[in-house]
């Protein structure tokens, strides 16, 4: 075990060990690829499809990984989270899968479908005010009253070594990359990419992408120390919270730059692939290629894993209608 601070630094073995335990309650999700998406940025891209994960999601792995990792002993009172959605309805799925129960402060502006896919899975929903404060103050009651395992979105070493299996497989499909991009709101993914990749393939460049509108973890790389907004407002609302001392770990030691996209980038990046590779994905999915598209000098002539988060999108409100 490596320790930093009293903070357990996860390894390439934890990786495997997650990849091995969640198995039977994850899809090896395919890697899709197009050629009019390699005409447009100039390289050639490899779209790691998350969206078609169990729950939609690749936040299964991480909640998974978490939930069957838990000892006979722990699981009487059940688990907990806060999340704004795709967190919460794959721990929901998780503990569904090994019948124990599942509690989740959400955000009362979190997406329908997404309150409603936690509730599907046998979760318990609890809501809160939009902002990270109000999220933290309500979950610290929900944990008082039930006693339940917390079980963070992201800054959970178990999280990020189950979120590290998509790269993991991302490589063995396809091999060597010149670069990975992910999305990065409070850095599960990211950190789980850098974790895997610095250990399996330490040429590939990591890159993060984040909308300029929720730009905290681009200031904090920046700045070379954590800066967290309270309330960001963006369309991309898996990405609206801040990084912690885990995931800032593995972003500021592995991380080769972080990327932004505006609003009207990440809706047209969305239209692109639906329209041309007709696969369903939710805006903060669609953040990597519009920041890819924005910055080809950086992709061309480059082999380039994007991981496509997850399709867990409101078709009543896509961001298009109307328009």
């Amino acid at each position: 075990m490596a320790e930093t601070n009293k903070m357990y630094i996860p390894t390439i073995d934890d990786v495997l060990a997650a990849h091995s335990r969640i198995q039977p309650y994850i899809h090896k999700t395919p890697v899709l690829t197009s050629k009019y998406m390699d005409q447009l940025t100039g390289a050639e891209l490899f779209f790691k499809c998350e969206n078609f994960q169990k729950a939609g999601v690749f936040k299964a792995r991480g909640a998974s990984n978490a939930v069957f990792g838990l000892a006979d002993d722990k699981v009487e009172k059940g688990v907990a989270t806060h999340s704004s959605g795709n967190h919460a309805l794959s721990l929901s799925y998780a503990a569904g899968r090994r019948g124990i129960s599942c509690t989740v402060v959400m955000p009362r502006t979190a997406p329908d479908a997404k309150k409603a896919a936690v509730r599907g899975y046998g979760g318990k929903v609890v809501e809160c005010e939009p902002s990270t404060s109000s999220r933290e103050a309500v979950f610290a009651e929900v944990v008082a009253e039930s006693g339940a395992d917390f079980v963070h979105p992201y800054n959970d070493h178990r999280v990020i070594e189950g979120q590290g299996t998509c790269s993991l497989e991302l490589h063995e499909e396809v091999g060597p990359l010149d670069a990975v991009i992910a999305p990065i709101g409070g850095g599960g993914m990211v950190s789980g990419t850098c974790l895997t990749m610095s250990n399996i393939s330490p040429s590939t460049k990591i890159y993060a992408a984040e909308p300029k509108n929720a730009d905290d973890a681009y200031r904090s790389f920046k700045a070379g120390y954590i800066i967290a907004d309270d309330a960001p407002q963006t369309i991309a609302d898996g990405l609206k919270v801040p990084l912690k001392d885990l995931t800032w770990h593995f972003v500021s030691n592995h991380v080769e730059d972080i990327l932004l996209a505006t609003e009207q980038e990440i809706i047209d990046a969305m239209y692109l692939i639906w329209q041309r590779m007709k696969i369903v994905m939710e805006p903060s999915s669609a953040v990597p290629l519009a920041t890819i598209i924005k910055n080809k000098e950086l992709f061309a002539g480059k082999r380039v894993g994007v991981i496509v988060t997850g399709g867990n999108v409101d078709l009543k409100k896509l961001p298009w209608m109307g328009l």
